[in-house]
């Protein structure tokens, strides 16, 4: 099965935080929080403006992106966990 989000929606992967602090102390499952970085899967054409005009989306599939903590809904494709949101859920793409 295929997903193709519409509108200004996006379909995020969540990418694993660090397992070990700075100190090099080992977190454990039950005290990670989840993380709020993640990888856009997918991304739809855009949202409209007033006039009607499809104004195009600034993330693309495979955009590296910070988002708020409780943003977008858990949903599972495919057997895996992905989340939706909307593009102003998204703080800003991380840039190597």
């Amino acid at each position: 099965m295929s997903f193709r989000p519409l509108h200004d929606r996006v379909v995020v992967r969540r990418v694993d935080s660090e397992e070990k602090t700075a100190g090099g102390i080992i977190i454990p499952d039950t005290a990670k929080e989840k993380p709020s970085e993640g990888v856009i899967v997918s991304a739809g054409p855009g949202a409209r403006d007033d006039s009607g005009k499809v104004v195009a989306l600034d993330v693309k599939a495979g955009d590296r992106v910070l988002f708020g903590k409780w943003s977008g809904t858990e949903v599972k494709i495919n057997g895996e966990d992905l989340l939706i949101m909307k593009e102003s859920d998204i703080m800003g793409v991380i840039e190597a």
